[in-house]
């Protein structure tokens, strides 16, 4: 996914607004997309250097911004000169705060990042985890290129939010759940009512300083942030004409349930396998079915041909001899944790199971900080028990039953008595993706989603079970007419540790061939960032199967089912 981005004004929609042939059979040929601005005039002449001094103390008005709130400040304005991605760049930044309608709400912390000489266009990064900070505004989209620059480095003006609420230092980085306790910051976090509030009032802004609106706006981001931008794909479909969602936890209640059920099963005794026996795992694993692609390069390219059986490492009579081998319980801790999640009751969102976790197919558990940690769950959670297990911990005290000491192993998600009114409640506000983008493909939209196959904190196979039933509505024409998903062999969870493959693709150049100038993406290639060497970028459900050559070029490899 390689290209030049366009400076300036809008190019042309010609391809791009061909007929779209929708499964219900109905034919829309459609006309230009709306425009990405709320009405408001800017101010002076359009220009490409932002009027940062006139921002100091700038109010924005309630109604600026398309849901409800008190209006917006700007806090601090200074004019930064940083290196971004090996590029000078000198913009403007810009922190405001969006004060919520109940006054026991905390604000919206945003900031805005406007560079000398503008390329007309706008970024918005989502979050990760709970959020509670505001994203960093030089960084790249998720599974960004090596050899391409930032959005900012490009002269993209970015802008971001911490969806309403600010993380405790003493909790671990996104893991502070703790505003849940209060409807409004809730439903700006889960249902995402602060992505479209943070928009409009960086927008605002945007206008003040340029004196013209962006000719496009964008969304990027993984994890939380691959959720946040399928939410304003549906609920907003003419916000932003693009989207980059990357290892989305689009049924974020779903997964939590999932992890609940993972945090009692791994609380059992001798049932959690410690740092040495997750390496063992993952070894015994890459070595059953690292060669199913042709090549033995410790990437598993084709999981879905791979059906490790842990028993293979079972140690004599099921007991637990010690680190080279996995006792009967560890065995049904990782088979549980691989298998589907299903809950026996009904809940709003109509979601009925989660498709458990790739660890019998590449995924590395012990991944620092994202993995299941060094020590067994407990309540009180220990800091040292797995990233999936602390977010269970949270969402029950602060989500679920408002109650900061209430032990997370008191609640079962198969059984969960009493709480499954407020589970199904819950499941209505975070689980708000049902799949229909007709609307936002109607608008003109694109959307770019990846997934790595072996992430270990949100499962790929989820993400395909999202892909499939945007099919399922649209029709497979028309879905391959405004989206395309890869799933990246050996990529895990943002690339965080030392994954197998450390994918790095130019999204953003293909987003915007696409979406400004009606080229779809074609044959394309993802870069392993830490080793020299390429594949090709495959488009689901195919996988890079290698045929002959040098196993380090992606021309060796061909996308299979």
């Amino acid at each position: 996914m390689r290209g030049t981005p366009a400076r300036g004004a809008r190019t042309r929609r010609l391809a791009m607004r061909a007929v779209l042939v929708l499964s219900a059979g109905a034919i829309l040929v459609p006309g230009p997309r709306p425009s990405t601005a709320a009405a408001s005039p800017g101010t002076g002449h359009p220009t490409t250097t932002p009027r940062c001094a006139g921002l100091a103390g700038t109010r924005i008005p309630a109604s600026a911004v398309s849901l409800p709130t008190r209006g917006a400040r700007v806090r601090a304005v200074s004019v930064r000169t940083d290196v971004v991605g090996g590029e000078t760049v000198t913009y403007c930044q810009v922190d405001a705060a969006i004060s919520p309608v109940d006054p026991a709400a905390p604000d919206i912390g945003m900031r805005v990042a406007l560079p000398h000489g503008w390329n007309r266009k706008a970024m918005m990064f989502g979050g990760g985890g709970y959020n509670g900070t505001v994203p960093d505004l030089t960084a790249d989209v998720p599974f960004g290129p090596t050899d391409r620059p930032a959005p900012l480095a490009r002269r993209y003006a970015t802008f971001a939010g911490d969806s309403g609420h600010r993380q405790s230092p003493a909790v671990p980085p996104s893991l502070d759940g703790s505003f849940g306790v209060n409807d409004e910051a809730l439903h700006n976090f889960a249902a995402g009512d602060a992505l479209r509030k943070t928009r409009d009032a960086s927008l605002f802004l945007v206008r003040r300083a340029y004196g013209t609106d962006p000719a496009e706006v964008y969304f990027a981001g993984g994890s939380t942030g691959g959720r946040e931008a399928l939410v304003v794909a549906q609920r907003w479909p003419a916000a932003f004409g693009g989207v980059i969602s990357a290892y989305p936890a689009w049924n974020n209640l779903s997964e939590v349930l999932a992890l609940g059920y993972l945090t009692q099963v791994l609380s059992r005794p001798g049932a959690f396998p410690g740092p040495e026996k997750q390496t063992l795992l993952h070894r015994g694993v890459v070595g059953a079915c690292d060669g199913l692609d042709g090549v033995e390069d410790r990437v598993v390219s084709n999981p879905g041909g791979c059906h490790f059986d842990p028993r293979a490492l079972r140690c004599p009579d099921g007991a637990d001899t010690g680190p080279v081998c996995l006792s009967d319980a560890q065995i049904g801790a990782v088979t549980a944790m691989s298998r589907p999640f299903r809950w026996p009751y009904r809940i709003a969102s109509g979601e009925t199971g989660y498709p458990g976790f790739p660890f019998l197919s590449g995924a590395d558990m012990s991944t620092p900080f994202l993995g299941f940690g060094t020590t067994a769950p407990a309540g009180p959670m220990p800091a040292t028990s797995g990233y999936g297990m602390q977010y269970w911990d949270q969402w029950v005290k602060y989500f679920l039953t408002r109650d900061p000491l209430h032990d997370p192993l008191a609640v079962d998600p198969r059984r969960p008595g009493k709480w499954l009114a407020r589970i199904s409640h819950l499941s209505a506000v975070q689980d708000r993706n049902d799949a229909d983008l007709r609307p936002f493909a109607r608008a003109g939209g694109k959307l770019i989603l990846l997934h790595g196959a072996a992430d270990e904190l949100v499962s790929d196979r989820s993400t395909s079970d999202y892909y499939e039933r945007v099919r399922d509505v649209l029709g497979p024409g028309p879905t391959r007419g405004f989206l395309r998903y890869y799933v990246l062999p050996g990529a895990n969870h943002a690339n965080f540790g030392s994954p197998a493959f450390a994918a790095a693709a130019d999204s953003l150049s293909a987003l915007e061939r696409w979406v400004e100038e009606g080229r779809p993406p074609g044959r394309a290639v993802v870069t392993d960032a830490v080793h020299d060497r390429t594949r090709p970028l495959c488009e689901y459900p195919t996988w890079p199967r290698h045929r002959t050559g040098d196993p380090d070029d992606a021309a060796s490899f061909a996308c299979t089912h």
